[in-house]
C-alpha cells in the first residue's frame, strides 16, 4: 500500500468520518497489526486541530487466549480504572474512531456462553454511562486490511497479494478516490433525497418478500425519521459520517411489532464466530425461532443476550447493486456486508431518529418505542428478487424496493 494512499484514507476517516474539530479529544481503537495506519490517523487528527489523541490497542490473539484461560468470575470483574474511563468519556466526549481489521474466525474455539456472559455482565455497568453520552459525540467505524482477514476473503491467494486485494476493495467501496471529500459530499446528498422521500410517505408498515422464503412485516415507529449517510451531533451541531463505507437508508422500527420470517443472504460474523445460512422467525414483535446451518449456538446466544436482543432496532435499505455488492466479494465483516444489501438489526435502536430527540432523556426516548438492548447486530437479507412494499397510514400501497433495488 502506497504511503500517499494510506495517508489519504486516514485523512478521510478523520475528516469526513469523525470530522475532528479544533480542541477536541479523540480516542482511536485499533488492532496492533495496524500501527502504520494508526499513526497516519493520529497525524490527521492533530492536523485537524485535535487537542489529544488516545490510542487503545487490541489483539485478536490476546483476546482469544484471555477468554480461553481466564476464569469467568475474573473476566466479569469491572475494575475501577474502567469505570474511571467511562467517566472520562462522558466528561470529554471524545471523537471515537474504531478500525475494523479482525480475522472473522478470530474467536473460534472460545466458549460462546462464556463470552456472552462476560459481555452481559460488563454491559450492565457500561450501559448507564453510555446512555448519558448517547448522541453527544462523533464516532466512525472504518476498515483496514489484515493478513488473516484478507486470507479469509481471498482463500488460496498468497498473503501479500490477498492483503493488497482487500485494501483495493476497502478503498474503492470507501470512495477513497482522487477527491474523496467531494465524492462523499455527493453521496450524502443522494442518500438525503432517498430518506426525505421515505419520511414524506407516513408509512405504517413494510412488507418484505423474496423467493428464498422471506415473508415479513415490520411496523414503523411514527415518531422516528429515516436517515442515511452523515449525522449531526446533538450538542455540537457537527456533521460526521459514522460508517465508512455506508450505502444504507435506515430507521428504527416500532419495538415489539413484527411478524413473519426472514432468511439470511450473507453469513454473519458475531463475536468472532460465523453464523451461516440462517433464518429468524418473529411473532408479536419478538424472535420465537432461529435456525442456522452453522453457528446455531451463537445465534441462540445472540437473541437471548437480553430482553431487547429478541426485537428489532433497525431496518436498513440498500440496493442490490451497491458498490460493495458489485465487488462480488463476501467480506465476512458486518460493516461491509451490511452495506452490500438490505439488512435488519436485532437489539439497540437509534434514539436520535426520534423527532426532537434532543428534548428528551434516553429513558424517555426508549419509552417512545425505540428498542433498548446491550447489543446491536446487523444481518443481511437483501437479494436480487427482494421486493419491499410500504403501506401508509392512509391506506396507500407504495413500492419501496422492486427486484432488489429502489423503486423510486
Amino acid at each position: 500500500m502506497k504511503k500517499s494512499v494510506l495517508k489519504k484514507y486516514a485523512y478521510l476517516i478523520a475528516k469526513v468520518g469523525a470530522n475532528v474539530q479544533k480542541g477536541q479529544y479523540v480516542e482511536l481503537t485499533v488492532d496492533v497489526n495496524q500501527e502504520v495506519l494508526a499513526d497516519y490517523i493520529v497525524e490527521a487528527c492533530y492536523k485537524l486541530g485535535a487537542r489529544m489523541v488516545k490510542v487503545r490497542w487490541t489483539s485478536d490473539k490476546v483476546e482469544k487466549t484471555t477468554y480461553k484461560k481466564a476464569k469467568l468470575d475474573a473476566l466479569c470483574e469491572f475494575p475501577e480504572y474502567e469505570k474511571a474511563r467511562q467517566e472520562y468519556l462522558n466528561e470529554k466526549l471524545p471523537c471515537m474512531i474504531y478500525i475494523e481489521s479482525s480475522d472473522p474466525d478470530a474467536l473460534n474455539g472460545v466458549d460462546v456462553a462464556k463470552y456472552t456472559e462476560v459481555r452481559r455482565s460488563n454491559m450492565k455497568i457500561i450501559k448507564p454511562y453510555r446512555n448519558l453520552r448517547e448522541n453527544k459525540y462523533q464516532w466512525i467505524i472504518a476498515g483496514a486490511a489484515s493478513p488473516a482477514w484478507a486470507k479469509k476473503v481471498f482463500p488460496g491467494v498468497p498473503t501479500k497479494k490477498a492483503v493488497n486485494m482487500l485494501w483495493d476493495a476497502i478503498l474503492k467501496t470507501s470512495r477513497c478516490d482522487d477527491d474523496p471529500i467531494k465524492a462523499w459530499d455527493e453521496h450524502n446528498k443522494d442518500l438525503k433525497k432517498r430518506f426525505e422521500y421515505l419520511n414524506s410517505l407516513n408509512l405504517d408498515y413494510l412488507h418484505y418478500e423474496s423467493k428464498n422464503g422471506t415473508n415479513f412485516k415490520v411496523w414503523m415507529n411514527p415518531l422516528c425519521n429515516w436517515l442515511g449517510g452523515g449525522e449531526t451531533g446533538q450538542d455540537s451541531g457537527i456533521y460526521y459520517n459514522p460508517n465508512i463505507p455506508s450505502e444504507e437508508v435506515f430507521t428504527s422500527p416500532l419495538a415489539g411489532k413484527a411478524e413473519g420470517i426472514v432468511f439470511s443472504t450473507k453469513p454473519l460474523s458475531f463475536q468472532g464466530q460465523l453464523i451461516e445460512h440462517f433464518s429468524i422467525r418473529f411473532e408479536n414483535g419478538k424472535v420465537v425461532e432461529v435456525h442456522a446451518e452453522k453457528g446455531q449456538e451463537s445465534l441462540e446466544e445472540m437473541v437471548h443476550m437480553d430482553e431487547g436482543a429478541a426485537m428489532l432496532g433497525e431496518c436498513a435499505l440498500v440496493p442490490f447493486e451497491s458498490p460493495i455488492n458489485e465487488t462480488g466479494l463476501l467480506f465476512y465483516n458486518t460493516l461491509y456486508d451490511e452495506n452490500a444489501v438490505c439488512h435488519l438489526a436485532l437489539g439497540h435502536g437509534f434514539t436520535n431518529l426520534i423527532k426532537g430527540y434532543e428534548k428528551y432523556t434516553q429513558e424517555e426516548l426508549f419509552k417512545m418505542g425505540v428498542n433498548d438492548s446491550n447489543l446491536h447486530v446487523d444481518f443481511m437479507i437483501g437479494s436480487r428478487d427482494l421486493n419491499i412494499t410500504g403501506y401508509t397510514k392512509d391506506g396507500k400501497k407504495v413500492a419501496i424496493f422492486k427486484n432488489g433495488t429502489w423503486a423510486f
